[in-house]
């Protein structure tokens, strides 16, 4: 997610989509919504401790000068419509009492805004969101713009950007931007709140990041056991000539959601699926690691964000952890 420039080239040279948060009059983005990744092997993880201790699901990372922002999912009590909070070391965050997106858009209903995704467009920042609509009675992804990481963004357009009602509506968007300038957004259909597939897409957009261009193509869906119904949350980011797409899979709601990877030659596919899940709560030790993002630090090294249930599996907590690569295949911590 981003805008790229001098500030971050080094890590801006790698990421998928980052997330966003920051100060009303933010100096002007410098962190690109590329998604390629560094060539260098990260350095092993940290100790797997929250780095934020309260419900704060499904979180986005954006780099903006040496500010990080990270978006999340609506809190519990509906007190702001997406959570933000920021961290110069990724380590000590703040979460921002602002709400980043003061008001829905005019198709959508309150208290369902999930999984935001803010990248960066020339001197704008640019949010996906999902959230309920009104008609057809289905989640959808919309569309926002601000000129700051921290908003307010506002909404673009009267309908959704993605609602294909027929198919259990739409969640989970993602932006990526390849290394040609092509400028494309992933989702979900959210088949499984309806007894259908859920398969993962891939959507040309427009160079403002405001527009889909094309048709969508899809990626994978469920199909291994550990997925059980569902696949869902992706990340894209591209290693050298191979593009490598993280999702999360089976009932978000405890110890069975975990996170998974595919790779593939070309952007569109077909996607090859690990043999094994990647991020479980077996090992992780997080119970549910899932809703996953990977983005590059100042430093050009690969990280990954992602959440995890606290001990009473009651708030999802947020996690950040290097992430190290084996040729073009990832690997966790240690």
């Amino acid at each position: 997610m981003r805008t790229a420039l001098a500030a971050c080239a080094v890590a801006a040279a790698a990421l998928v989509g980052c997330g966003s948060t920051a100060g009303e009059e933010a100096a002007g983005p410098t962190s690109p919504a590329s998604a390629t990744v560094p060539s260098g092997e990260s350095d092993p993880a940290d100790a797997l401790a929250a780095v934020v201790e309260q419900d704060f699901p499904d979180p986005d990372v954006l780099l903006v000068g040496d500010t990080y922002h990270a978006y999340a999912t609506q809190p519990r009590d509906g007190s702001v419509n997406v959570q933000v909070a920021t961290s110069t070391d990724l380590r000590t965050w703040t979460v921002e009492v602002m709400d980043p997106l003061p008001e829905l858009p005019a198709w959508a209903t309150s208290g369902r805004t999930w999984a935001p995704e803010v990248t960066v467009v020339d001197d704008a920042f640019v949010m996906y969101l999902t959230a309920h609509s009104i008609d057809p009675d289905r989640q959808c992804i919309g569309v926002a713009r601000s000129t700051a990481p921290t908003g307010p963004f506002r909404p673009v357009g009267d309908e959704p950007l993605v609602c294909p009602a027929a198919r259990g509506g739409a969640i989970d968007a993602a932006s990526f931007l390849d290394r040609d300038g092509a400028r494309y957004l992933l989702w979900k259909n959210d088949g499984n709140c309806c007894g259908k597939d859920t398969w993962l897409h891939l959507q040309p957009l427009s160079r403002d990041g405001l527009r889909l261009t094309g048709p969508a193509v899809r990626l994978v869906k469920q199909t291994e056991a550990w997925e059980g119904d569902l696949v869902e949350a992706p990340s894209l980011v591209r290693r050298g000539s191979t593009y490598v797409l993280f999702y999360s899979a089976n009932s978000y709601g405890g110890g069975e959601y975990a996170t998974g990877y595919a790779t593939a030659t070309d952007v569109e596919g077909p996607y090859r699926k690990a043999d094994d899940p990647f991020l479980t709560t077996e090992g992780t030790g997080i119970t549910g690691p899932g809703g996953a993002d990977v983005f590059a630090d100042t430093e050009g090294r690969t990280r990954i964000a992602f959440h995890g249930w606290d001990e009473a599996v009651v708030s999802r907590y947020m996690y950040v952890a290097d992430l190290g690569w084996r040729g073009d295949e990832p690997t966790f911590g240690r």
